[in-house]
């Protein structure tokens, strides 16, 4: 069994527990919706923050995401993981994301991995939804999910 597999354990229902060792640090970003949403997972939190969808903001997402790191003293370089959500979406949004993503994984070999809730289709809890509030209230389960339905490192497929 692997470290990073020793680190985390899942309960039945899907809920991230993060075990004595809180060396997991975990990024979502999700631009394909009428909002950005960013996640952080570590020390058993969840922390979210959404932005606009606009042009603007496509344009300084990176800026984005390093003020939300620099909210909870989140250096990018402790990450040791990042989810990012590949569509189906906002081309701009999806393009942007995906860049940015595979810019940090080059520069600071962070481990990526690139979902769609169309993934997750006919799992119990209906991951499909597109409404804010409830990507919000379930990226406590996209590592468990990506693990359970076997989402490949650093593959990107987008769906635009």
């Amino acid at each position: 069994m692997s470290l990073e597999k020793n680190l985390l354990s899942f309960s039945s229902d899907f809920e991230l527990s993060v075990s004595m060792d809180n060396k997991i640090k975990i990024l979502i970003i999700d631009a394909t919706g009428k909002k950005i949403l960013l996640g952080l997972i570590f020390n058993k939190n969840i922390y979210t923050s959404t932005y606009i969808n606009s042009k603007n903001n496509y344009d300084k997402l990176i800026i984005l995401i390093d003020k939300f790191l620099s909210k909870y003293k989140m250096p990018l370089n402790s990450l040791t993981k990042i989810y990012v959500n590949r569509g189906p979406g906002s081309y701009a949004g999806i393009r942007n994301s995906l860049s940015i993503v595979k810019a940090i994984h080059l520069s600071r070999k962070i481990d990526y991995f690139s979902f769609s809730y169309t993934d997750f289709l006919g799992h119990k809890n209906k991951y499909t939804s597109l409404d804010t509030s409830y990507k919000i209230s379930n990226f406590k389960n996209l590592p468990n999910l990506c693990d359970k339905f076997n989402i490949k490192k650093n593959l990107i497929k987008p769906l635009y």
